[in-house]
């Protein structure tokens, strides 16, 4: 058996090769495209033992794996912050980073994340376009808005670009290149209108296939664009042993440091996909005006103030929703909040 590690840039891929008594076999440096990948695992494989190797998470990362996979490596991705936790270096170059990764799949030590197949992907990335989409289109009415301000103009309607609000914004005497600037932002908002409204039309196609959808949709404040991310950033509910541990791979559960008696709470941790993150706080936000969940949300906002009240709240409500997906996909049941298991007859 050969171990490999991969430490992947830009414009280059270091390679350290490694046999079972932790002996260099070879240290080289290939380009990182799907010739030079299959080049260099063939030529690796033509020493006539299989070879395991690791490369770290990064932009990247997964086409490495899949063109080495492709030619009969076993290649895992590993999480570079818990590399950079198991093996602190006072030294760092791509060439030593290499050797730590190959190190590590010999001792088998590799903080293996979880990598979703081409399908998922997909999913993924039809999600996170849309809400990319809507950004964009955010940014561009938050700009026209600020361009209203700077020249004192109010804003007398509730939707300023609609119909009327379009009418009013026409009427508006404001200078160039200010003016340039708003209609170009306006043909931008409605080119942007056109593919949103495509994209979520795919997504509702699309979705009406998915396993997970029906039963997302069950739960309070999930729609069906949340429902389809939602289950495109989980991926296999299988993979996640408990409620908390959905809830913890979502980053809205708070830091802990803990030390004796020492008991203390930072920020949230923040680690897991940013759409999930954005799609249970959106369901929250909804989801705080269902009867099942109200009366926690209300507590927990009055509780802790006006100032952070509500936004602690609502991340509060974000983690229960979260364990309850888990359950909801787990048992393959809708959604059903948890209440006495009998009732009293009179």
């Amino acid at each position: 058996m050969l171990y490999a590690g991969l430490d992947l840039s830009r414009q280059r891929l270091d390679v350290h090769v490694l046999d079972e008594e932790g002996r260099t076999v070879e240290v080289m440096a290939v380009h990182p495209d799907a010739d030079a990948l299959r080049t260099l695992a063939t030529h690796v494989l033509l020493r006539g033992q299989e070879v395991t190797a690791a490369v770290e998470s990064m932009t990247g990362g997964r086409f490495v794996h899949d063109q080495l996979e492709r030619w009969g490596w076993d290649v895992a991705i590993a999480d570079a912050v818990k590399v950079k936790g198991l093996a602190p270096l006072a030294a760092k170059t791509d060439r030593i980073d290499a050797w730590v990764l190959a190190e590590l799949a010999r001792r088998e030590l590799v903080p293996a994340i979880w990598l979703p197949d081409p399908t998922i992907r997909a999913e993924r990335e039809r999600a996170r376009f849309r809400l990319h989409l809507v950004r964009h289109r955010t940014a561009l009415k938050n700009r026209i808005h600020a361009t209203l301000m700077t020249f004192g103009y109010s804003v007398p309607v509730s939707d300023l670009f609609g119909t009327h609000g379009r009418e009013i914004l026409g009427r508006l005497a404001i200078p160039e290149p200010w003016a340039t600037t708003l209609t170009t932002s306006l043909q931008m908002i409605d080119d942007l209108n056109v593919e949103i409204d495509s994209a979520e039309a795919d997504l509702r196609r699309l979705g009406a296939d998915h396993p997970y959808i029906p039963l997302l949709l069950s739960v309070p404040g999930v729609g069906q664009l949340l429902a389809y991310t939602i289950a495109s950033e989980i991926g296999d509910i299988a993979r996640f042993e408990s409620p908390k541990k959905l809830a913890g791979y979502t980053g809205l559960c708070p830091i802990v440091r803990q030390s004796g008696p020492k008991d203390r709470r930072g920020p949230l941790a923040k680690n897991g996909p940013k759409y999930l993150r954005w799609a249970l706080i959106e369901a929250a936000t909804h989801a705080a005006r269902d009867p099942r969940y109200r009366d926690r949300y209300e507590r927990t906002k009055h509780r802790l103030g006006r100032q952070r009240g509500a936004k602690v709240a609502r991340v509060d409500i974000a983690r229960k929703l979260a364990e309850a997906i888990w359950h909801v996909l787990t048992k393959n049941e809708p959604f059903a909040p948890a209440g006495p298991a009998f009732t009293l007859i009179a």
